[in-house]
């Protein structure tokens, strides 16, 4: 009886390797030679017409414009993006402000930590709750009336009794009676990277943050 495997190996064996897709693309190169085969391999007594000619070459003018303008396309996207980096690089060590729905204390005696509420077309009263991971509101800022933009606050790292809280992240959400806000958190930007083509800033008890992000420079 023949083995089943030795079949499956046999004809596994004798099956080529998948081409790749990059092997598969015709290059400008590819385009000119093929056509010059053409030419040269074309029966005298019926030549190539001139109309298939011209279309022809019409492809391969286009096709060599679209590569050209994919080239440049590519060179000004790599130039912006050097651009953005070298502009995010000035930011590091500055204080900046991220949109955030937390916030993080380090330790006692750090100077607690900065965040802001953006308040679109003003307030009475802007009231920012602070909260743990178990969803316990540990201390409520009020900031009062707030005209439209960005109000700032700084928490201490103290609780509603006035002792300070273990270090970690802190939930923070703010409203004026039954109407939300963004919050944003202040942290300071440590470094700067790119992640696929996005400029990113390293922020301080936040993490990598889209340089788009930024909302102000405390």
């Amino acid at each position: 009886m023949t083995d089943v495997s030795a079949i499956t190996n046999n004809s596994t064996s004798s099956l080529a390797p998948p081409t790749t897709l990059a092997a598969q693309q015709l290059t400008q190169a590819d385009f000119l030679q093929l056509l010059t085969q053409q030419l040269q391999n074309q029966d005298p007594t019926q030549p190539m017409d001139p109309t298939e000619f011209v279309s022809q070459m019409a492809q391969f003018s286009q096709l060599t414009a679209a590569q050209g303008m994919q080239t440049s396309l590519n060179q000004l996207a790599t130039s912006l993006q050097s651009n953005q980096m070298l502009g995010a690089s000035n930011l590091i060590g500055h204080q900046v402000l991220v949109p955030s729905s937390q916030i993080s204390i380090t330790g006692s005696g750090t100077g607690g930590a900065t965040g802001a509420v953006d308040v679109p077309g003003g307030a009475s009263d802007v009231q920012v709750k602070i909260a743990d991971g178990s969803g316990k509101t540990v201390r409520t800022l009020d900031l009062g009336a707030q005209p439209a933009g960005y109000a700032q606050f700084q928490w201490d790292g103290m609780d509603a009794s006035g002792q300070p809280v273990p270090p970690g992240t802190y939930n923070v959400s703010a409203s004026n009676a039954n109407v939300s806000f963004t919050t944003y958190a202040g942290g300071q930007v440590q470094g700067v990277n790119s992640n696929g083509g996005t400029v990113n800033v390293q922020v301080g008890g936040i993490g990598n943050v889209p340089l788009s992000q930024v909302t102000q420079i405390l």
